[in-house]
């Protein structure tokens, strides 16, 4: 691992990371890609970039991306099949990112199934206009379930930007973090990228992944892979993506 933090990159290899486990690729279910011939021209650009595998997570908020296991699960399996026939070597799983909300809270009481990836992992997001109210009864009632909730880019919420001990209550209920990629390149904005760096100073995050949606983001992520600064700051992170690889 320690090669890859050397000067003058440039050959971009994120195979330290392995899994990229927050993603918006299977094709038509939300805000991310559309087809699946976008989605198979993603999958190979991100293994070519070192990933082994690609665990997606459309949206789920009933009133905007309605999703279901039946509607995600289909969808996983048309992308698998196209990547296998394209002979590309890479696995391609699906979870969700799920909109911390009073439907998720009933979703969590009714026993319904909940797309998790890894063993018991679930990732789960807020608005970035306010903080969801029942974000710690819903941590606590996951967890009762004995699932591990994992708060994707905390660094985006602005209200706790200036509230950092709001970060470090939510990490005492025993929440993990997961950065985006794209925050320490600046992508949204000077303090969201100073927030997911102090976070990481402070050895808050757990995971790292690319939030991918559409090519602007492919192009970020692969101008950031060339970036020295990239490397070097998530060179004493002991990221857990590789854990989920099988």
């Amino acid at each position: 691992m320690f090669g890859l933090f050397k000067k003058n990159k440039t050959h971009p290899d994120l195979s330290f990371i392995g899994v990229d486990m927050h993603s918006h690729l299977l094709p038509g279910l939300d805000d991310g890609l559309k087809t699946i011939e976008d989605t198979i021209a993603f999958v190979q650009e991100l293994n070519t970039l070192g990933y082994e595998k690609l665990i997606c997570t459309p949206h789920i908020l009933s009133a905007v991306h309605p999703n279901t296991p039946q509607t995600i699960l289909p969808k996983l399996e048309e992308v698998q099949k196209a990547v296998k026939e394209k002979n590309i070597k890479i696995q391609i799983e699906a979870a969700a990112e799920y909109m911390v909300d009073h439907e998720f809270e009933q979703l969590i009481k009714s026993g319904n199934k909940l797309l998790t990836f890894g063993t018991n992992f679930i990732l789960i997001e807020m608005s970035y206009l306010a903080p969801s109210p029942n974000l710690g009864q819903v941590i606590f009632d996951l967890r009762l379930a004995g699932l591990q909730p994992i708060l994707a880019h905390p660094e985006r919420y602005n209200y706790y930007h200036h509230q950092f001990h709001e970060f470090k209550k939510i990490k005492d209920t025993g929440c993990w973090f997961q950065v985006n990629m794209l925050s320490l390149a600046g992508y949204y904005g000077k303090h969201i990228k100073k927030t997911a760096e102090k976070l990481i100073a402070e050895g808050m995050i757990d995971l790292i992944g690319t939030d991918m949606h559409h090519q602007n983001h492919l192009h970020a992520t692969k101008q950031l892979a060339l970036s020295n600064y990239f490397y070097k700051i998530l060179k004493d992170v002991p990221l857990k993506n590789r854990m989920f690889l099988d």
